[in-house]
């Protein structure tokens, strides 16, 4: 009568329930290229992991940040081009009404420098995303007002509804930029298309000296464009320069979370082939011992 005993089959039993799970585990890293599945399979590992995963959803989320002050630094930098283009016309126009001209000739100027003032206005009151570039943190109120004429319709008068304050957008932990204009250009703005209405009423009026009078004001829109748009080209490179120290950073994070989580593969194939080879005599001899009889163990 065969009669193992009840140790020796919990043993073999327990022997083979291990090597098995070895053999699952290792074909599952085969399989999907990872080596860990639960926190046990290497808490410190799996820590690590966890930590630097959180850092790259701060990472993803500044340079998300990045894209958008990007997007509203060249949406704004746009805007001020297409003034600094008015600006120098209405320049042209100074020369041209300060000099001998015809009273004909100083309407027809009168009447360019008024749709260069509608044209003004419009880019003052530019949006992005539906929001006003211009009017400082307010982006819901139209920065630059304007008084008509009851009867000609021609802007007679301008204001600044905006305010002074810039919005802020975090770049990195301990960094933060304002992408938008700041005061200074929002209100040089309007007064640059008061400016602009002063030349058309000298001209209109066929007055060379109060047009050359309105050159220094058209000057000083003209120095506060230049040294705006200077500035945001600045701040674009710095975005750029922010988006790359990002994405290297982010490139490091997803190497180290590959050091720590991925299987070395040509490793773990080897101990797979080692696994099932152990458990193959595993189940040879477990044949074996549970087959044992009284007999064998007496002699």
């Amino acid at each position: 009568m065969r009669v193992p005993t009840n140790t020796a089959a919990s043993t073999v039993i327990d022997q083979l329930r291990r090597l098995s799970q070895n053999q699952a585990n290792l074909q599952n890293q085969v399989s999907t290229g990872q080596r860990i599945f639960q926190p046990g399979d290497d808490p410190a590992a799996v820590g690590r992991v966890i930590a630097n995963e959180m850092e790259q959803r701060a990472l993803h989320q500044f340079r998300r940040n990045a894209d958008t002050a990007l997007e509203l630094s060249s949406a704004t930098f746009s805007s001020l081009k297409e003034l600094k283009k008015v600006s120098d016309r209405a320049g042209e126009l100074v020369t041209l009404g300060s000099g001998a001209s015809s009273p004909d000739a100083l309407r027809a100027y009168a009447a360019e420098v008024n749709q260069l003032i509608e044209q003004a206005v419009t880019l003052g009151n530019s949006r992005f995303r539906n929001d006003y570039v211009f009017s400082g943190t307010v982006v819901d109120t139209e920065p630059v007002t304007v008084t008509r004429d009851a009867v000609t319709g021609e802007i007679t008068a301008t204001a600044y509804a905006g305010n002074t304050d810039q919005i802020k957008i975090p770049l990195s932990e301990g960094a933060s930029l304002a992408p938008g204009s700041n005061g200074t250009t929002n209100n040089g703005i309007v007064d640059f298309i008061t400016g602009l209405v002063a030349l058309r009423d000298a001209l209109a009026g066929g007055d060379p000296t109060a047009v050359a009078a309105s050159r220094p004001a058209l000057d000083a829109a003209e120095d506060m464009f230049v040294s705006s748009l200077s500035e945001h080209g600045a701040i674009q490179l710095r975005i750029e320069v922010s988006k790359a120290q990002q994405q290297s950073r982010l490139d490091e994070l997803s190497r180290l979370v590959s050091v720590d989580a991925d299987a070395d593969l040509p490793s773990t194939v080897v101990k797979l082939n080692q696994a099932a080879t152990a458990y193959e005599a595993a189940l040879a001899s477990a044949s074996d011992i549970l087959q044992m009889s009284l007999m064998d163990y007496l002699r």
